[in-house]
């Protein structure tokens, strides 16, 4: 160990132990480090597996930094014990197959183009802990762990900052990769941290240049996922200036709402409580919180295009349709996934829609009209609520509406799925109508007619089918 004295001065007193969810995991670490040793090297725990470390929780996967072995020896020593994958070689990472473990030699970086991607990437197993940690993005994410012998390396103070609940850039090599902006938003959210003041500065200083639409998704999901409060990434962007580079959220920033209803104050504060409503009440099933939580953040950025003062009274007539252009705005600007965003979009326009029906006491059609157009009921009823919670200081005493529609739903079987057409296709060909272009439009009268409750069984829908075929005149057009 005499080759890494030099390391001790940045080495804490501080003993920190891995809390890994599976043996298996803590077993392949310790071998790992034990034949990198055996070859003159040292394995380092880096990143948010060590900053979950210091938080005690549990960690899933590990990153591992090694040192003082070259690229190639350190290749041919993993494959010798372990089945690997090589994934992106210029970076110098390794996989262990069978295990949740990157290993990497630490890296160089130098900014040459635009983006995330615009980096070249020299490895240096000769690197020191501290220079390899300067290349991160946060202190909290810059320390370092042995894990044979649990001794710190902090060269930066991160574990000052998670005592202080701090987030603060770990050098002026932040400013190199905008995506760090958006960690930021989803660090703080996930660990209600507050952001130093010169990390805040510095990040109004960076353009989103380049930034791969992918990669900003990515960040957005950590924060609706995972945000203990969403609300405090959101703030964050604006204290930076972030929020202009999307103008969906910028234009809900004063955008005034009617005391009675909204005591709480305009439409982005509205939002913020919101957000924070959803993220308590996570089911945990990441597509089904993706969708709410995007539906969630969306739901009024129809308000801008709509506000009005009418004899001293705010309106917003009209909010929930209007909301529809810029949703799919701010959803093309992170995904290409079509079926995402007409499932966000669909719940931004009708989420309104419980609380009036519940308030009309509409009827059975009405409920499968909504569920036709939302797919699933228990999704609306989600976001209704969160948007129902999110007007303090008004005391949430529950979401009446929410409850009768899911009643509702239940008894009609619509509460996570649309009404299943009971005439179909084959059905048509049964009756002897030839297959052709008139076959959808007959559907779709079958289907609208089962909506509004003029029949529930299959027979009852054949007839109405044959009634169809019969008022078109298309008797003439029945296979013999």
């Amino acid at each position: 160990m005499g080759r890494w004295n030099r390391y001790n001065m940045i080495r804490q007193n501080d003993k920190i132990e891995l809390h890994l969810d599976k043996q298996e995991l803590r077993q392949a670490l310790a071998t790992l480090c034990k034949f990198i040793a055996a070859k003159g090297g040292r394995a380092l725990v880096v990143g948010g597996c060590v900053r979950d470390a210091v938080l005690g929780t549990t960690t899933k996967d590990l990153d591992v930094e090694v040192y003082g072995i070259e690229p190639a020896e350190l290749v041919s020593t993993l494959a010798e014990h372990f089945r690997i994958d090589l994934v992106g070689q210029a970076f110098g990472v390794v996989k262990l197959h069978d295990y949740a473990i990157d290993i990497a030699i630490p890296r160089r970086e130098s900014k040459v183009g635009l983006g995330h991607k615009g980096f070249d990437i020299l490895s240096n197993p000769c690197m020191t802990p501290e220079d390899a940690a300067s290349r991160r993005d946060f202190t909290i994410n810059s320390m370092a762990l042995d894990p044979t012998s649990g001794e710190l390396i902090d060269p930066f103070g991160g574990m000052r900052d998670i005592r202080k609940r701090i987030l603060r850039h770990t050098s002026p090599k932040f400013v190199e990769d905008p995506l760090r902006v958006l960690r930021g938003m989803q660090f703080v959210a996930r660990l209600q941290l507050t952001v130093a003041p010169e990390t805040v500065t510095l990040c109004r200083g960076i353009d989103p240049e380049g930034l791969a639409r992918e990669r900003i998704f990515e960040e957005w999901k950590k924060l609706l996922l995972l945000g203990v409060r969403p609300s405090i990434g959101l703030e964050f962007l604006r204290a930076c200036d972030w929020i202009r580079v999307f103008p969906e959220l910028e234009a809900l920033v004063g955008c005034p709402q009617e005391p009675e209803w909204h005591p709480e104050g305009d439409v982005w504060t509205h939002t913020l409580h919101c957000l924070d409503a959803f993220a308590q009440e996570r089911l945990g099933d990441e597509w089904e919180d993706l969708v709410v939580g995007l539906a969630v953040l969306c739901h009024d950025f129809g308000k801008p295009l709509t506000t009005k003062n009418e004899n001293g009274r705010i309106r917003t007539i009209g909010h929930e349709a209007a909301g529809e252009s810029p949703t799919r705005s701010f959803l093309a600007g992170m995904t290409h996934q079509t079926d995402l965003v007409e499932a966000v979009v669909s719940l931004v326009m009708t989420h309104l829609r419980p609380k009036e029906l519940f308030d009309t006491e509409a009827g059975d059609a009405a409920v499968r009209r909504l569920a036709r157009r939302v797919g699933r009921i228990d999704r609306l009823v989600r976001v209704a609520r969160a948007d129902q919670m999110g007007r303090p200081p008004v005391q949430f005493d529950g979401f009446p509406a929410g409850e009768w529609l899911l009643n509702k739903a239940r008894c009609l079987d619509v509460e996570k799925a649309a009404p299943k057409p009971i005439v179909m296709g084959r059905h048509l060909i049964d009756l002897g109508l030839k297959p052709g272009p008139d076959f959808g439009r007959i559907l779709s009268r079958c289907y609208d007619a089962q909506i509004e409750g003029e029949f529930f069984t299959l027979e009852a829908g054949i007839e109405y089918a044959r009634s169809v075929i019969a008022g078109s005149h298309l008797s003439d057009r029945l296979s013999t």
